[in-house]
């Protein structure tokens, strides 16, 4: 049975572990320091980490990290990154688990948007949508435009398009985008 718990600075080394193996030889060192990075972030709304358990092991990883927008200082919203599931745990409804689990913790906030940067096949199934996305540019310009989504929680004129999202730290690294 999958576990999902807050992640610790105690999982460090399993996060780490799980990154440098789902994704390729050319993005596994950075999404690894990305999803490290983010555990020790001090951000205000906070960031979230979660792990996924399975008979006690650490196998998935997912992260939140509050993005905003200049324009408007009441506005909120959060960021999915990274996910990651050890490649012997995929296909079993772990990310998917991480994922909706994300999503109901934002949505009992008081947020108006989470963003994913992703294969619109997989991310599309939770409800992200690159047109719920069009009015928001990242920070930085995107290797792969298609994959900007989102999902609009609580709506919030802005009365300015498009608008750049403002990142964390840890996400203003334009090889991440």
């Amino acid at each position: 049975m999958i576990h999902i718990r807050n992640a610790t600075n105690a999982d460090q080394s399993s996060i780490r572990a799980i990154h440098l193996q789902a994704f390729s030889a050319e993005e596994n060192q950075r999404v690894a320091l990305l999803a490290v990075d983010l555990l020790n972030e001090q951000t205000s709304p906070e960031t979230f980490a979660f792990v996924a358990e399975l008979d006690g092991a650490v196998v998935g990883h997912i992260a939140l990290s509050p993005v905003a927008v200049s324009a408007d200082p009441d506005w909120q919203g959060y960021i999915l990154s990274p996910l990651g599931v050890l490649p012997e745990h995929q296909k079993r409804g772990i990310g998917s688990k991480l994922i909706e689990h994300c999503i109901a913790r934002i949505t009992a906030t008081e947020t108006h948007i989470l963003f994913v940067y992703g294969n619109p096949a997989y991310y599309g199934r939770f409800g992200f949508r690159a047109d719920a996305a069009l009015r928001y540019a990242p920070p930085y310009p995107l290797q792969y435009p298609f994959g900007w989504q989102a999902i609009m929680l609580n709506e919030r004129d802005t009365g300015q398009s498009p608008l750049t999202i403002l990142c964390v730290a840890a996400l203003c690294d334009p090889e991440l985008w």
